[in-house]
């Protein structure tokens, strides 16, 4: 078998060529897009032997995993920071990082990732979208917002942006170009509003069929939304053997380090999809008032007092959110709180 490490930039690629018994074959560049992965595949070829290739986990890794694979290769995608970890270097170039790949192949220590299908990368890039629209809505109406502080305009209103908020904004005398701005701002909300709608509904439609989302509707805090997106990021729940394990992967767990009788906590490790964080977290909040949560909920906020308790409460709940979804899942069976012999409905 031929051992390739691929080290991927945006411009090309430095390959390293390593055989069975570990010496060195061959090196070169390629460049990153379909043809320049074909002419890589018909240059290794002609070796005559299976071909195990690795790359860095990055923008671009999934497309030449999914170019190569098509040629017969055996490619995987290494975790970057597990990498930096195995072998660290003294001297950092392209080419080192290459060789070190090959090696890391050889040696059959790739610290591998796990790889999505692509009907899943698909949903979660509409889950995906959609956030990203979210936010862009979001940011708009805190500018407007504070166009209205700014020229003294403090509104105290449920929705400024419903029919009698944009009914107050039209009528409110503001100079230009601030004026126009807001105009323009409302108009880009109007067009967000109705792409964020679309995808909702195509969310809906989609998810219907899915396995695990009328499983996590089940819990507290969890509708068609947020059960999409966590669905999504999760993936499947059998590569994670235990729920403290699926805790680590949502990156809600503070960072450890521990040497002898040193045992340091510091803050979230936000290792794993931020996606997943956002609807874990966003679960907690809608949960915090249900009656299973919320004495542990307000609990945990008075003893942490007015500024931290909030916030430490809510990742509390997410994480704990979190471990009764790896039980929801692998056992295939709705929220049911310990002790209960009836399904808790959220």
């Amino acid at each position: 078998m031929l051992h390739v490490g691929l080290d991927l930039s945006r411009k090309r690629i430095d390959v390293c060529l390593i055989s069975d018994q570990g010496e060195l074959i061959d090196r070169f560049t390629a460049i990153p897009d379909r043809d320049g992965l074909h002419g890589l595949a018909r240059r290794v070829v002609v070796y005559g032997e299976p071909v195990r290739g690795v790359v860095e986990s990055m923008n671009g890794a999934r497309f030449v995993h999914d170019e190569l694979v098509s040629h017969g290769w055996e490619v995987l995608v290494a975790d970057a920071q597990k990498v930096k970890g195995l072998a660290p270097l003294a001297c950092k170039t392209d080419k080192i990082d290459s060789g070190v790949l090959a090696e890391l192949s050889f040696r059959d220590l790739v610290p591998a990732i796990w790889l999505p299908t692509v009907e899943l990368r698909r949903e979660r890039e509409i889950s995906r979208w959609r956030l990203h629209l979210v936010k862009h809505r979001s940011t708009l109406k805190n500018r407007v917002h504070s166009t209205l502080i700014t020229f003294g305009h403090q509104r105290h209103m449920s929705d400024l942006f419903g029919v009698a908020g944009r009914k107050l904004l039209k009528e409110l005398e503001l100079p230009e170009p601030w004026r126009s701005h807001v105009d323009a701002s409302l108009v880009l909300i109007d067009d967000l509003e109705a792409r964020i709608a679309q995808i909702a509904k195509e969310l809906r439609r989609s998810g219907a069929d899915h396995r695990y989302i009328p499983i996590l509707m089940t819990a507290p805090g969890f509708g068609w939304i947020t059960s999409f997106t966590v669905a999504c990021e999760i993936g499947e729940i059998s590569r994670f053997s235990s729920p403290v394990k699926l805790t680590g992967y949502t990156g809600l767990c503070p960072r450890v380090k521990q040497s002898g009788q040193m045992d340091q906590r510091g803050p979230l490790s936000k290792h794993g999809p931020k996606y997943l964080r956002w609807g874990l977290m966003e679960a907690a909040i809608a949960a915090s008032s249900h009656p299973l949560f919320r004495e542990r909920y307000q609990r945990t906020r008075r003893r942490l007092g007015r500024q931290r308790g909030p916030k430490v409460a809510q990742i509390d709940l997410a994480r704990q959110l979190t471990e009764s979804i790896w039980y929801m899942l692998t056992r295939n069976q709705p929220f049911t709180p310990a002790g209960a012999t009836l399904r808790l409905a959220a």
